[in-house]
């Protein structure tokens, strides 16, 4: 008998339905937990199970059930969250969202859940690490592209768990306006593109992030990244 396939966690923003087109006039006032359908497409081609997590939870009730954890892109970390104040450009606050992943990665550290962060979800790694960031750094924020489309390539530091993954270069798209400032304690930078943070790793835990959207390239289906929790999420009794 096969293994069951490991849970893992996925994260996203809540939106009104009055922010979904066609939405029936009684219902605009109603919430949803959302996020793009390609994070859960990329853990099922892995052989993981994807689970929504809804904001409603406490996120330490999670710890002990979860396999593995998928910190998905979105708005940005509020600024206050590591000391700074707001830029003129910075996207509407989602604190509530804020305070959950938070609170969630300090209970996944805590019992050593591995996660994946993807583009927001490394900037929030870094933060929750006391690092900072770079509020606004247009050019990165490729929106003139498809989202499949490749941006630069990025060089990946030799030995790292992300050139295990990818070799030592690699060709990403760029859907984001914020970067990596200061470093947060425990973290290395492993990936990279003329200065700018691309891939992070934990010096001891099973924490792996990336600043690019593995999930809407032409290779989602067989990306590693999404392998690489999938497969961490299985040791050790997981999964």
């Amino acid at each position: 008998m096969s293994s069951p396939r490991p849970l893992i966690g996925l994260t996203g923003r809540r939106k009104t339905a009055a922010q979904l087109e066609g939405t029936p006039a009684n219902l605009l006032g109603l919430e949803g937990d959302w996020y793009y359908a390609d994070y859960a497409r990329g853990v099922l081609a892995a052989g993981g199970l994807p689970v929504n997590l809804p904001l409603d939870v406490d996120p330490a009730e999670f710890a002990g059930r979860l396999d593995g954890i998928v910190l998905s892109g979105g708005a940005d970390v509020w600024p206050e969250r590591y000391g700074a104040e707001p830029a003129p450009t910075a996207d509407p606050a989602e604190t509530e969202r804020d305070a959950f992943e938070l609170s969630l990665l300090d209970a996944a550290v805590a019992s050593a859940i591995p996660v994946l962060g993807i583009c927001r979800g490394l900037q929030l790694i870094n933060v929750q690490a006391g690092g900072t960031l770079h509020q606004d750094i247009p050019e990165h924020a490729r929106y003139d592209q498809a989202p499949e489309a490749t941006a630069h390539p990025i060089t990946i530091v030799p030995g790292s768990q992300i050139a295990g993954l990818y070799g030592n270069e690699h060709h990403v798209n760029s859907l984001h306006h914020q970067t990596v400032d200061r470093l947060g304690s425990g973290l290395r930078v492993t990936a990279e593109h003329e200065g700018t943070v691309e891939g992070l790793e934990h010096e001891s835990l099973p924490i792996l992030a990336v600043q690019w959207h593995p999930e809407m390239l032409t290779t989602r289906d067989s990306d590693p990244v999404f392998r690489w929790i999938v497969e961490a999420a299985a040791k050790e009794g997981r999964g």
